[in-house]
Formats: C-alpha cells, structure tokens, sequence
C-alpha cells in the first residue's frame, strides 16, 4: 500500500490559511464568518476558532480576502483561474498544462486535491514566476480522465485495497468486502473508482474484473489491454450482428461499380498477415503509360453508420497489434473475410486508379467504387525476391506456399516496373524535404505457448518501400482532391506539425557525442541534415538509439478536420485512406470521398473534428499498449539468459543510473548506480554521462559496455541489469 496521511491532521498542523482560501475559493460569490469556516473544518474548540478569527484578519489585512459585512469574508477576485489537464510525476507532484499559458503550471503535492493524471482540472495559480515555473492548486476537477485502474488485490478481512500499478497513481483504491467479485488475495484486477468522500485519504470502488495471478502470461496481456481502457472481445451483439450482413456478391452491386476484375491485381503483405487491405493493379496502356490501381477494402459499403457494428467499430477506433495477438477493430466475419482481399475472390473496394507515366507522375486519377479480383498474393520476401533477380522462379526458401512455383511474366514485369516508378516518387518526396524513416522494427519468434524463443528485426527493402510509396500516393492524391476543392469541404486529414526547436538542439546534442550534426539554419537544412543523419547510423551500434531519438524529436502524428499538412512526409494534403480494416479515420475518409463525389454539400466539421480527436487519443492509447507488450516480451525472453553476458550501448543517462540496450536483440534495462561496484558514480548531465569520483573512469552515452540480468520484473516490465564492464 502506498503512504497515507494521518487522517487525524488537524488545521493546527496544516496550513490555516491555506485551508481558510480553500473554502473561500470553492465558492467565490459566497460570503462565510468565522463559524461557518470553523464547521467546514471540522473544528469546535474554542483554540483553533480563536486561530481562525485571527486569520481571517491577517488574509484581509494582505488583501487575499475581503470583510464585505462585519464578520463576513469572501474570497478577493483577482487570483487567476484556468483549465487544463494534469500531469502527474512519478514522483508525486504534477503539472497542469493549459493552453493559453506558454509554460505548465507546478501543482505540489500538497495542492492536488484529489486529482489525478490526465483529469482535467481547473486551477489557481497563486504564484506566477518568469523566470521559475508557477506554481498553483487545483480547485476542483472537472472531468475524470478515467475511472478503472489495474492494480494487485491486498486482501483484509473485511475490506481490500488495491495497489494500482501505474507508477503515476499515488493512492490505494479502498474496496468493501462485498465489491470483491471472487477475487484472492494478491491477484491483479480491474478496479472501478466510484466515489471519494471528502475527508477519506483514498477513494472507494468496486473490483469489476480479475485478471489473475501477477506475472503470468495472460494476465499481463490482459492487463495491458485493461490499463489503457482497452477491449478483449467484442459484445455478443456486435458478433450477432456482424455474423447476419450478407457478404455475398451481387450482380446490381456490381453494375454500381467500376468492373476491374479483369485487370491485373495482385497483394502484397507480410508473411503472417490475416487480412489484406490493400491490393495493386498494373496495366500498360497504348500511349506507353501505365494504369495503376491502389485498390482497398470498401469497408464502408458493409460498415454501416448507426448500426451497434459501427459504433463498435469507432469507440475502438484502431485494431491493436500486440506481441502475440491482435485485437481487430472489425470482428473477423468481415476483417479476415469478407474485407480480406483474398486471392481469386472477388470484392467490393473502393480504388484510386492513376495513369502515369515513366517518370513516375500522375497524369490522370480517377476515384470510385470498384469491383476486383485478386489474381495473386506474395509475402514482402517474394516480392523482393523477384525484384533482385527479375524472374519469377520463387525457390522454397522465400515460399510461403511452402513449395516452389513460378510467377508469371505479367506478373514480373508489373512488379519490376512499379519497383522502378516508386524509387523515382521516393527521391522527389526526400528531395521535397521528406523525411526517411526506416527505424528497426523488433519482431518476436513465439513457440506455441506465445513464449518468446528468438529475437529477430524487420528490416525495409524496395518490396516494403513499393507498397509504401503508392499508399501514401493514394493518401496524398484524396486529400488533395477534396482539399483543394472550393467551396471548402469538411474532410479528415493526418496532420504532422514540425518539430520543436528546442527539442532539436537537444537532439543536437546527443548525436553530436557520436560525430554527427544537424544544421538548424532553415526546413530544406534541417530535414536534409536529418536524413543525413538516418542513413550515416545505418548498421552502426548507435543506429537504434539516435532513430528513436529522432522520432522523439518529431511532433506526434494526428487526425484533424484542420489540414496543416504533413511535415515528415513533405505533402501539403495528407489522409488516410488505404486501412479501413484497421483504422477508423479510413472508414471515415471512404465515406466523406463518396459523399462528395455524389456532389453532396460539406459534412458538419465539429462532428467529424470530435471523431478525429477520438480517433487520435485511441490510436494513442493502442501504441503505449503494443509498445508495453514488447516490453513484456523483451523481460520474458531476458528470464531465461540470466546467466549470460550480452554486449550494450548506453542508450540513456539519469542521475540513478544508466540505461543499456541489449545489441543483439534491442531488450533494454537498467544498471543502477548504486550497483557499480567498481567505484562511486555520479552523474554528469552536461555530459550524458557517469564519472567514477575515485578512478575518473567515464561511461557516456553510446559507450558499448557488457551487461548481464539481474533482476527481470514481469509485471512492472523491467529490466535490471549489472555491469561487467566497458568493451575493450
């Protein structure tokens, strides 16, 4: 359980005059004597009310509150109130950020009156500083950012707490004797905050779920998904309803739509993907050009609005990809089926069909529904296989028909042609000032329990840069056929602004360590310098770090009704259009296109800026959870090497300790200072380093060092590791 105050604190040992304005600034209209605050807190003895009379004068004589009647006080009216959203430390205090104030408000432990990270709050501040953060109280909360929590059963007899586990909650939930569903001491749960009293030191709820046993495998998973307020299952209605859509193919649908099937079409996806959004068309035309078709899921034409599905469907927002599963934002009826563009069945799909030419531009577009046939699925691996060696012989190595087969030449020729036309599109979007991304992707190799047995990365080649570089053709080329529409017509854009100052010099900084530079001059320099700096660290020990630093550099990705463009991409219009299995805001893109190309007047801009922000705190909420299952994954994989020496890189540099990424596998952990045992350590910020007080021994930023486990913690998913030393 975590520290309580002693409930039995009186206003002697407190701040009197803060408890005295507290009062007061609740209700600022209202007028109070010295009874009436004495009665507020819960005092009668004639001491403290003697206290409070005194007070209440010296507020009055420094002008904080004012005597409008004889005995009568109320709060002065010149304290500055705001909104804004608390965010808490780790180490008990907050900060509120508020959008008119340049800088986040300090809110100290002792003023956050009862909340939490994420509420948004609204505030006082009592001390405004120029050169130091100000410093302010919360008054009221105005808004629970959530109201779950997943924490560890601590058992009484008649009564519970739980634990929470997110290091940024600082109470216990309290939990009657009957609100316990049938859950142990111990085990991890779901717990509902209901209600907290005014004088109680801790909130009361309700257990709603039990996850488990702590460390176990599922009950990780599960908590993970339940720590973001994210779902497992879909509702048996949404099942129900999804199972009774007809899925079939009409002959009077297809007269709607523009036939394709005959043309050339084909996916390319992972290896072990389940459903394909997205498929491409290839055809040579008689003038020498080719039409291209980006072709995808017409999601929409199954996912009706107003329907239990689709309300489903937008709470989720995002299907979520974690280690060892994937919670689909469609029930599997229609994301593995229906939707799937399945080779040799025919599909609805809605296609960005482009005509170009050799140098790779757009000549000509067309947007509409569509019907399509797949005639072909490849794993990235066979693409590739036969862009390097333009045949189309598939050896079993790449297969995965797991036996040995030929493409045909249409086939090759399409896939070696498109190869060819999206280089050229990738050099015009780097030489715009895009910026080149290609950071390694950690995969898990899991035995058929889900235990991870192997550690192996995602490398991009041109088959990966293929699919990419005609996605974001068909996200770019919508956005710019609605955007550039006048009048202005309502639609969602993926909005990208550019990054701070500040946290590029800081970036600056760090990469300096390892030799490298950014010239912050002007935009052309700095994402010139940028893309410099990702291909310089390409296969280099740092490479992993100084990519994550860079993307920490970036601003966050989101969606908006108010385009702004897309800075890391280069591209003034930007939207998503091509995974409306996955993602919302594609569902949401599909249906505004076909309204305005049925020449429909704009959609209401504040409903559908509502469903952007939704969708953007969700897709928000999805990747803290699959980044905190390769979290978990890394720490179980760790178990079982704990007596093995690994070779790191310093990746991180605090003032208790060091943070080292494992080379081999990207697992990283931490070597506490107070666990050097070669000399005492102290921490250099200026540096991003350690100094040995004895020795001078220095172990900086980037430094390769060999590490060994010392602690692997499941459930807080965390690394310890001791440091054998430098690397020779």
């Amino acid at each position: 359980m975590k520290k309580k105050k002693n409930s039995k604190s009186t206003p002697e040992a407190n701040d009197l005059s803060k408890s005295i304005l507290n009062i007061l600034r609740k209700t600022p209209d209202a007028t109070f004597n010295y009874k009436q605050i004495a009665e507020k807190l819960g005092v009668n003895d004639a001491n403290t009310r003697n206290k409070i009379i005194r007070k209440l004068s010296q507020l009055a004589a420094k002008k904080q509150i004012e005597e409008v009647d004889r005995g009568k006080f109320k709060i002065v009216g010149n304290f500055e109130y705001y909104t804004g959203t608390l965010d808490m430390t780790t180490k008990g205090f907050g900060y509120v950020v508020v959008e008119e104030l340049e800088e986040d408000v300090f809110i100290p432990v002792n003023a956050l009156n009862k909340a939490l990270d994420g509420d948004v709050v609204e505030i006082y501040i009592y001390n405004r500083r120029k050169k130091r953060k100000s410093e302010g109280e919360v008054v009221r909360v105005i808004n629970r950012k959530r109201t779950e929590f997943v924490g560890v059963l601590q058992l009484k007899e008649n009564f519970g707490f739980v634990a929470i586990q997110d290091p940024k909650m600082y109470t216990d939930i309290f939990v009657p004797r009957n609100k316990i569903l049938d859950a142990k001491d111990g085990d991890k749960v779901v717990v509902t905050m209901e209600e907290w009293p005014e004088k109680s030191d801790s909130p009361s709820g309700s257990i709603k779920q039990v996850l488990g046993k702590p460390g176990e495998h599922n009950t990780e998973i599960h908590s993970i998904l339940a720590q973001y307020g994210l779902p497992v299952e879909f509702p048996k209605e949404v099942e129900d309803f999804a199972q009774n859509i007809d899925t079939s193919i009409k002959e009077d649908e297809i007269k709607k739509r523009r036939d394709l099937r005959e043309t050339l079409t084909f996916t390319i996806d992972p290896e072990d993907a389940k459903d394909f959004d997205d498929a491409l068309s290839f055809k040579v035309l008689e003038n020498g050009n080719f039409e291209i078709g980006i072709h995808i899921a017409d999601v929409s034409h199954y996912l009706q609005p107003d329907t239990v599905l689709d309300e489903e469907a937008y709470q989720r927002a995002t299907s979520i990809y974690l280690v060892d599963r994937v919670v689909p934002m469609l029930p599997e009826i229609l994301s593995n089926n229906a939707c799937s563009l399945r080779p040799n069945e025919e599909k609805y799909t809605f296609s960005a069909v482009f005509e170009m030419d050799k140098k790779g531009y757009v000549i000509n577009e067309w947007f509409g529904r569509t019907v399509t046939l797949s005639d072909a699925r490849f794993a990235y691996e066979e693409a590739q296989h036969i862009i390097e060696t333009e045949k189309g012989e598939i050896p079993l190595e790449v297969s995965i028909q797991e036996k040995e087969y030929v493409v045909g030449d249409e086939i090759v020729d399409a896939v070696i042609t498109m190869n060819e036309l999206a280089k050229k599109m990738r050099a015009r979007r780097m030489k715009d000032g895009a910026i080149s991304f290609d950071k390694v992707e950690v995969k898990f190799e899991l035995n058929e329990e889900n235990e991870p047995v192997g550690v192996y990365y995602k490398i991009t080649k041109d088959a990966n840069k293929l699919i990419e570089e005609f996605m974001l053709l068909a996200n770019r080329k919508v956005a710019e056929f609605i955007g550039k529409q006048s009048p202005k017509k309502t639609f969602v854009y993926r909005c990208h602004a550019e990054p701070d100052e500040s946290k590029l010099a800081a970036l600056q900084t760090v990469v300096s360590k390892f030799g490298y530079k950014i010239n912050l001059k002007d935009r052309k320099t700095i994402t010139s310098s940028l893309n410099s700096l990702l291909s310089d660290v390409q296969g280099k020990k740092e490479q992993n770090l100084v990519d994550t630093l860079t993307i920490r550099t970036m601003s966050k990705a989101y969606y908006s009704t108010k385009n702004i463009g897309h800075y890391g991409l280069a591209f003034d219009y930007y939207s998503h259009f091509t995974s409306p299995i996955r993602r919302y805001p594609d569902v949401m893109t599909h249906r505004l296109l076909q309204h305005y190309l049925d020449k429909k007047s704009s959609a209401k801009e504040e409903e559908y800026e509502a469903k952007s922000h939704h969708s953007s705190e969700m897709e928000s909420l999805a990747t803290n959870a699959e980044r905190d299952s390769i979290k978990f994954m890394q720490v179980k994989f760790m178990i079982d090497h704990q007596d093995e020496s690994f070779l790191g890189v310093i990746s991180g540099v605090t003032e208790w300790g060091i943070y080292v990424e494992i080379i081999d596998n990207k697992c990283e952990g931490m070597v506490r200072l107070r666990d050097i045992k070669e000399d005492h350590f102290e921490f250099d910020q200026e540096q991003y380093a350690i100094k040995g007080r004895k020795t001078g021994k220095v172990y900086t930023l980037g430094d390769e060092v060999y590490v060994s486990v010392k602690n692997a913690d499941l459930v807080k998913r965390h690394l310890d590791f001791n440091l054998l030393g430098a690397q020779k």
